[in-house]
């Protein structure tokens, strides 16, 4: 039993310790290829905030336009020309691939699906290929180019004044943005809790302001899987990175619902931060997802 224990708490410090400060400061001379230099915060962007933002428009038109028969509430409370945009959209979609007879019959596809059908790959959780790591994120399928976005980073959103002391006790999934923001990431215990409840606290009828299935295994944003990235190495040169990324007040109420963060505090002065993993180089399908958990801003 003592073994078990011990090799228990071995196995939580294996992936908690990269979030440990006097650990980080320790060993980051041991390890340069764990360190990603950015010669200032401004320019800690490896694509523009105008194409990550074309991705994740054109990733979430694809979702919403699969998930179209479930989405009748929404429409309603939409002007008609956004409606017309989407039905002539889905017109277009159904006359090219003749999925549909009549509206009733249409056919849906799985997210993972949806993805690989709009950027050409889809990445999943499974069992990391780093001993005692516990899950990563892997390419199931196609080819990521570089510069793709790849992934994101759920979790609730904290200014760097907020309260987040219980949340973050004993937590590795706490991502700090080079402003001071947090998120966090975790899918379990009170920050589950905490998302739920800011989630709800959002909606606006049937709009949902943030999309809370990360927290399940029944996923509907195929890129919310960010947070299990684990670190690079030594051996394994991280083949991702991230970039912060602030939603826009344009950005189309019907599709926020994609979007896996909220805010901690609600504030419509401040633009929702979202971090986004971007392809490093060319990424083959069956390969794991590495990124650098540290940022030297120089």
């Amino acid at each position: 039993m003592p073994g078990r224990l011990l090799r228990g708490l071995w196995q939580r410090w294996g992936r908690y310790k990269y979030r440990f400060v006097p650990w980080i400061a320790l060993n980051l001379s041991h390890n340069p290829r764990t360190l990603r230099y950015v010669p200032e915060e401004s320019k800690d962007k490896v694509i523009s905030d105008e194409d990550v933002l074309g991705t994740l428009l054109k990733v979430f038109q694809a979702l919403f336009l699969n998930d179209f028969n479930k989405q009748s509430e929404i429409l309603t409370m939409l002007p008609e020309s956004v409606k017309s945009k989407y039905q002539d959209l889905l017109a277009v979609e159904h006359q090219g691939v003749k999925l549909l007879e009549n509206r009733h019959q249409q056919s849906t596809f799985k997210p993972e699906e949806i993805l690989y059908k709009t950027l050409g790959f889809s990445v999943a959780q499974a069992t990391s290929s780093l001993i005692s790591a516990g899950k990563g994120v892997f390419v199931t399928k196609g080819l990521v180019p570089k510069g793709a976005v790849v992934s994101m980073y759920p979790g609730t959103v904290y200014q760097k004044y907020e309260p987040i002391f219980f949340q973050s006790i004993g937590n590795p999934f706490i991502f700090r943005c080079l402003d001071g923001v947090l998120i966090d990431g975790n899918d379990k215990g009170i920050s589950k809790v905490v998302y739920r409840s800011c989630n709800g606290r959002d909606r606006l009828g049937p709009l949902k302001m943030s999309d809370s299935t990360w927290l399940t295994s029944e996923i509907h944003n195929p890129l919310a899987v960010g947070q299990y990235v684990n670190n690079c190495s030594n051996d394994r040169a991280a083949n991702v990175c991230y970039q912060e990324f602030d939603v826009p007040a344009v950005f189309p109420v019907e599709l926020k619902q994609y979007l896996p963060n909220i805010a901690y505090s609600y504030d419509k002065q401040s633009p929702l931060r979202c971090v986004v993993l971007v392809a490093l180089r060319d990424i083959s399908q069956g390969e794991e997802l590495f990124s650098n958990y540290y940022t030297i801003v120089s």
